[in-house]
């Protein structure tokens, strides 16, 4: 929807897990030399400031990545995380917080491509800004389109290396997004089966989110699922309480090193005394 904005949520719990588990994963691709894509369905603005403007409106980064933010005993997987969103802040203090492009950009070799999605007219300008600024050469290797990602993808599968990682994280507040993300599977297996696939999802007391990582499991026979929860359910049943990351053809190694990586983070970023806090971990071969 156009009346979302990623901004008022950057660096939160969610966006935790789900640039953890990105970065695992682009570590895992760069271990061979043949190149790979990384394809954002939805890219926002690339980057966020978190001191000034709308991040401060709710300042949820607050209880996501500010509370890594000194942690001197970080698990491996966190580390690297936590390490590069200190890049984009070099003075110190935490004041930026690099989206899924930027971080993706920057873990990402010279000879792979990346190409982004993002429909809001404000970000779409924001996100160009902020690619181009990432690195060195950085639009000689990312294209971005201003159009709907969930349609936009097909065309670039497979791509031409035959290697990749698809990245779908959709706001979710049009309901239609999870049948989406559904059928946009479906749809992207059958062009590129070999093909990483990763849908990051909120978790809420909705119909749709509770049944979500189901559907996604009967899509593919190599899958993981984890998800994190960082508080206790509202009475109103309103309101995100975690999220999870589903992913097919994950890499071999990510199960493992997200085992000792959750326990740790679900203790740091528990939300309120005595809430209930928990993560999951599934795989099709458990």
């Amino acid at each position: 929807m156009l009346s979302y904005r990623h901004v008022f949520h950057a660096g939160n719990h969610a966006d935790v897990l789900k640039h953890t588990v990105l970065l695992a994963v682009l570590d895992y691709l760069n271990q061979k030399d043949k190149p790979y894509w990384v394809i954002d369905t939805h890219a926002g603005a690339g980057g966020y400031r978190l001191d000034s403007g709308r991040a401060r409106v709710h300042a949820e980064h607050a209880e996501g990545i500010g509370a890594l933010w000194q942690c001197t005993d970080l698990p491996p997987l966190l580390a690297n995380y936590v390490a590069a969103v200190k890049s984009d802040n070099p003075e110190g203090p935490l004041n930026r917080y690099p989206g899924s492009p930027l971080l993706a950009l920057r873990a990402m070799r010279p000879s792979d491509r990346l190409r982004l999605f993002e429909l809001h007219p404000a970000d779409i300008k924001l996100l160009a800004q902020n690619v181009a600024a990432a690195a060195p050469g950085a639009q000689k290797r990312a294209a971005i389109k201003q159009e709907d990602g969930f349609t936009g993808l097909m065309a670039l599968l497979p791509p031409a290396s035959r290697r990749g990682l698809v990245l779908i994280d959709p706001s979710y507040e049009d309901k239609r997004d999870y049948f989406r993300v559904v059928e946009t599977l479906k749809d992207g297996l059958a062009r590129f089966a070999t093909g990483g696939f990763m849908v990051w999802y909120p978790l809420l007391q909705k119909n749709e989110s509770i049944t979500l990582a189901g559907k996604l499991k009967k899509l593919a026979p190599d899958w993981l699922n984890v998800t994190l929860t960082v508080r206790t359910p509202t009475a109103d049943r309103q309101g995100m309480h975690g999220s999870g990351v589903f992913l097919i053809n994950p890499p071999w190694t990510l199960a493992p090193a997200l085992r000792e990586t959750l326990p740790w983070l679900t203790n740091v970023l528990k939300i309120g005394a005595g809430g209930t806090a928990g993560f999951g971990l599934e795989t099709s071969g458990s």
